[in-house]
């Protein structure tokens, strides 16, 4: 487990890349693309990957539709992947 800093401040990218981790290894346990999960949520396949690389910071809205059509809670992609 990562030590926090003093402030306890957990760095934004940290966050974007677990969330991003966590929806990619739910997606794979699926076996589902990640064109159908873009369908599912109402974006494209880009988006998808660049979610799932740590490179969006997605809304909690959007955190939601991702975890409805994975069949799973938010909490479970906002918490350590792997």
């Amino acid at each position: 487990m990562k030590k926090l800093p003093s402030s306890g401040f957990v760095p934004l990218m940290d966050i974007k890349k677990r969330f991003g981790l966590a929806v990619k290894e739910r997606r794979g346990a699926l076996g589902i693309s990640q064109e159908e999960l873009a369908m599912r949520i109402g974006a494209d396949q880009a988006y998808v990957s660049r979610m799932e690389a740590g490179r969006m910071n997605v809304t909690l809205e959007t955190a939601e539709q991702v975890a409805t059509a994975m069949h799973c809670d938010v909490a479970e992609l906002l918490g350590e992947a792997g």
